[in-house]
């Protein structure tokens, strides 16, 4: 199976009412854990690598780093997507490494910290579309705008998403996805008590705009567990909590498709690394510290494909190619 494109698994995941796992990675080890989970519970996977993800591996690995895993499942349906694009020029660089899908944050300025205007998201939106469309390619845009900062992205302010410029911005952009802002938030310090998502953005975007698979990035759950393992062995990370998987839930039935995980992996990497060198002080082989990791990021993953549906769906239907998404656009 090729890469498939990302508009293929959100249809497919919105026919059957369960949301897909877009999980952030930047080595080989994280692809192999996300993989290693995907394989095991039979779900299609939504591999994602942010500006900053690609600069640290010099772009080209994660390319073929993804390509070994789709050649290595053959029957796991997996898009690529770029997460947080700020500007065509780099959604086009990820078109041409082969990305099957690209977010283009028009939301914030290209220094991604700036909120834009309505019309200035419509415009760079409407912009990436037209460009990627021509070669079957996804896309993935953004109204409004999430708390905290991640990987250098976010402006710090929330500001919700508008139901009713949600539907305006899809009807006039073309876009195939859309991230709302419905007070999620980006990084590990997302929340000091439970928070209250906006679920009713959420249905009211979805009753205006039912054909449109709606994302929520910020979603990492921070499980409190993996915050005790890094500070039982030396971090020193303060209680924080993230988005909990009942709301999660309750997001995907009215109408999510794509959830964004990040932050979870980080956290299960860091944990097993710090708990392996406490538990093996003299071992200095990376493959066994980096093994433990891989381990940690396929737990996490299983968890989630599991709690968010997705798993036993990977042989519902067959791979639609570039070319063939080409035809649907003109």
């Amino acid at each position: 199976m090729a890469l498939v494109i990302m508009k293929q698994i959100l249809d497919e995941a919105t026919k059957s009412n369960y949301g897909v796992g877009a999980f952030n990675v930047n080595n080989m080890e994280q692809i192999q854990g996300i993989m290693k989970a995907a394989k095991e519970v039979q779900s299609p996977v939504i591999v994602q690598a942010s500006r900053g993800a690609l600069k640290y591996t010099s772009m080209y690995y994660i390319k073929h780093m993804v390509a070994a895993a789709v050649e290595d499942n053959p029957d796991i349906p997996i898009a690529l997507h770029l997460d947080h694009g700020n500007s065509l020029q780099t959604c086009r660089e990820a078109i041409a490494l082969g990305f099957t899908s690209v977010m283009i944050d028009g939301s914030l300025k290209e220094d991604s910290k700036t909120p834009t205007t309505f019309d200035e998201n419509v415009e760079i939106t409407k912009a990436v579309v037209e460009y990627a469309h021509r070669f079957g390619v996804t896309v993935e845009g953004e109204l409004g705008t999430l708390g905290g900062i991640e990987d250098g992205v976010g402006s710090g302010v929330v500001k919700l998403t508008d139901p009713g410029e949600a539907a305006r911005f899809i009807k006039l952009t073309g876009v195939d996805a859309l991230a709302l802002a419905i007070g999620t938030s980006h990084g590990a310090y997302k929340f000091k008590a439970q928070p209250t998502l906006a679920m009713d953005i959420i249905s009211a975007v979805k009753a205006k705009c039912p054909a449109t698979p709606l994302v929520m990035h910020g979603s990492s759950s921070v499980p409190p567990e993996l915050i005790d393992i890094i500070n039982e062995y030396g971090g020193r990370l303060e209680h924080t909590m993230g988005v909990p998987i009942s709301a999660i839930q309750e997001a995907i039935k009215l109408g999510v498709k794509k959830i964004n995980v990040d932050t979870d992996g980080r956290l299960a990497m860091t944990g097993a690394i710090r708990k392996f060198f406490a538990e093996n002080p003299s071992e200095f082989d990376p493959r066994t510290y980096f093994g433990a990791a891989r381990e940690a990021v396929y737990r996490v993953v299983r968890g989630k494909m599991i709690d968010y549906g997705s798993a036993g769906h990977a042989r519902d239907y067959g791979p639609i190619s570039l070319e063939e998404a080409k035809m649907y656009y003109c």
